[in-house]
Formats: structure tokens, sequence, C-alpha cells
């Protein structure tokens, strides 16, 4: 069976931008590129990568491959034309896996950098603190947050050796961790369970990330 990159377009002002992304997507993986105006099932059955519009919340709650969603409201630009690194989401204590091979692998074709996010919150028992968290716990809790990333990173540091990688533990929530890094991304990759509609991180991706977004199926 033939794998290939389908852009899915819907009339809509992203559609351009769809098809060139994906376009130059192709090309860089040696992939055949198929448009399609609809979500044909034998068609999506062969891609490797659907590329959509960030209105097409359909195609990320039932696809079984990895959806990169282009917003409208930006020039996109393939990351081989400027230096936007890879941004991936991180839960360092139940990693996906889809979404880590596939921001490795993104980030070894493209040549440029991974930023591996992982956000964190302080533990329950920082409520009871009467004055507040002292420095020192939240250093040690950070530092913890910090090597429970290593040790979710460390095979695929070794599966993709040459890829550089950032770690970056932030003490926000998720979405706006990634918000946060999207103006200057070329791509942020979010893993999705297999059911249910997108959870609220991606929604808020996909209402408001500034650069593609890669929603992984775990």
């Amino acid at each position: 069976m033939e794998r290939v990159v389908v852009a899915r377009v819907d009339g809509s002002g992203s559609g351009r931008a769809v098809v060139r992304w994906a376009s130059q997507e192709a090309t860089l993986r040696g992939l055949s590129l198929r448009v399609i105006r609809h979500p044909l099932p034998d068609v999506l059955d062969e891609a490797q990568l659907v590329v959509a519009g960030m209105r097409a919340l359909d195609a990320v709650a039932f696809s079984a491959h990895p959806v990169v969603l282009i917003p409208a409201k930006r020039a996109v630009r393939h990351p081989t034309h400027h230096d936007g690194e890879i941004v991936l989401a991180v839960d360092a204590r139940d990693p996906a896996d889809g979404a880590l091979d596939l921001a490795f692998d993104t980030a070894r074709l493209w040549g440029v950098r991974l930023r591996a996010v992982h956000a964190w919150r302080f533990p329950s028992r920082a409520t009871e603190l009467p004055f507040g968290v002292p420095e020192e716990d939240r250093a040690a809790w950070e530092d913890h947050e910090v090597q429970l990333l290593a040790d979710a990173l460390r095979p695929w540091r070794e599966k993709y050796p040459a890829v550089r990688v950032l770690k970056d533990v932030r003490l926000f929530t998720p979405a706006h961790a990634l918000l946060q890094l999207s103006a200057s991304a070329g791509l942020v990759v979010v893993g999705r369970g297999f059911e249910g509609e997108p959870g609220p991180t991606v929604r808020a991706l996909l209402a408001e990330s500034l650069c593609p977004v890669a929603v992984v199926p775990t």
C-alpha cells in the first residue's frame, strides 16, 4: 500500500496554506500527496500524515493517524526556511509514544531543535502551607520534574541521537505553556487518546495557536 500525505481542504481561507504545507512535507518525507475535500476512508487508511485547517475537529477526533492543523490567520512557512523549533508537549508521568516519535522524527527531518515541554503544578499539600511555598521546596519539586522529563525522553534521545533537545519544565498549565511558545515555533506536537473529543489543551491550541499543531493518537 502506497503511503501518502493527505491534504484535506474545505473551501476555507486556510486551503492554500494546507496544500502548500502538505506538499512540502510530502516532498521532505519522500511520500505522495493526495488532496481531498472530504475524509474518504480508503484514502485515510493510506495516510502517514493528514493535513487540514484548524476547523477540522472531526479529523482530530477520529483519525487513527497524526493530523497537522494549519492556522488560517498566519502565513505558514515550512521550517526549513527559518529557524522555528519543534515544540513537544510531554506528560513526564505518562509520555505519549506516538507524539514523541513524530516530534523527534520531524525535528530530525527538518534539522531543527526539539523543545520538550513538561508543564507541572505544586503538589496538593502545598496549599496547606501557612506562609506559601518555601523556595527550597519549590526548587526540590522542580528538580524532581526535570528528572522525570529526562527519564521520559531518554529512549527517544537514544533512538534519535542527532536531534538537539531542550528540556523545558514550566509551572503553567499545558495550554498556557504551549500557546506562549507557538508564536515562534515551527510546529507544536501534542498527543490524543484514540477515543473521545479533543481535550481542553488541544482545543485551546486549535483556537489560539500561531503555528501548525500536530495532534497524534496515543
